[in-house]
């Protein structure tokens, strides 16, 4: 069996972990308790052998990370305003709703609006199809950027970017073989090189070098080919931060590595000590389902912090 690789996101107040058998959301409840929901992974996705092969990993990790957080957000804003005595859903038509409107939105911003920009500046342009290629992904580079850095302005999604340090700075002292206190923690970094968004990062820099074999001339053929090969360039991009997290000792592969890092710096902030104890009250409960818990750490946070089951 591969290294299994425990990872999450942040999400409103909160911060969601995925392990092997089972996925934890904590969050920051507005009595000050911190709120833990626990689910257990049984589906396909999970426990069949095809779905750890080798390309069609990324596809289920990624799959996997748009259900599990979106409903993993849902339910921590429905933590963050329900009144007392009120239980929080976890799951529903807005959940399913919200994955298909993230998907079509950010296909359409991301991968259709530049390429179909940078098709119709071949004529004014005077490019050839394939420099059209180099065009259409500093497009997609440069609004992605704006993009992070517009959200990252609001106060709001600020404290999500902390609540993404703290699960950073968790998963950094877990494999660093710390016991998971604060105080260990916060001595960690807010970067990891499996994060998220420099898997978006990956996607997007490889998608300049595999859509530009296709470079209809046809507006409509040439959207349909990224359509297609948009799976095809997540897979090859989760197969590329695998191989990072384990070559790290390599200069070229931490010189590769480097710009996904520096991305980070826009999407984490330095968490306070209450938001690292969330991070550690979201993982503590998947090591334990997967038995590794008295590897990680000796002491049960539960202890020290105000805990409650949802």
């Amino acid at each position: 069996m591969g290294k299994f690789y425990y990872g999450g996101q942040a999400v409103i107040e909160g911060v969601m972990m995925r392990g092997q058998k089972e996925m934890a959301v904590a969050v920051r409840a507005p009595n000050g308790n911190i709120v833990v929901h626990r689910e257990p992974l049984t589906g396909a996705f999970y426990t069949r052998q095809w779905a750890k092969w080798p390309l069609i990993r990324g596809l289920v990790v990624l799959w996997d990370a748009l259900v599990l957080g979106t409903k993993a957000l849902t339910w921590s804003a429905d933590v963050a305003v329900q009144e007392e005595g009120e239980e929080a859903s976890f799951s529903g038509a807005v959940a399913w709703g919200t994955i298909a409107l993230s998907l079509v939105v950010g296909i359409a911003l991301f991968f259709l609006l530049p390429s179909a920009v940078a098709r119709y500046m071949e004529g004014p342009l005077g490019i050839s199809p394939l420099a059209s290629a180099f065009v259409e992904g500093g497009i997609r580079l440069a609004l992605f950027l704006a993009y992070l850095i517009g959200i990252g302005m609001m106060a709001d999604i600020k404290r999500v970017f902390a609540y993404h340090g703290a699960e950073h700075k968790t998963i950094n002292a877990y494999e660093a073989g710390e016991t998971l206190v604060p105080e260990n923690t916060a001595r960690y970094s807010t970067a990891h090189t499996r994060c998220g968004t420099t898997f978006l990062l990956d996607v997007l820099v490889l998608s300049i070098f595999l859509f530009a074999p296709f470079q209809f001339h046809n507006v409509f053929l040439r959207l349909l080919s990224r359509l297609l090969l948009v799976p095809a360039v997540a897979a090859i991009a989760y197969e590329f931060i695998r191989f990072s997290a384990d070559h790290q000792e390599s200069r070229l592969m931490r010189a590769l590595i480097k710009p996904g890092l520096w991305l980070q710096s826009l999407t984490t902030r330095e968490p306070s000590r209450d938001m690292l104890e969330v991070g550690i009250a979201a993982l503590m409960p998947v090591l334990e389902a997967d038995g590794v818990l008295s590897g990680a750490s000796e002491e049960n946070p539960a202890e020290k912090i105000a805990l409650s089951e949802a």
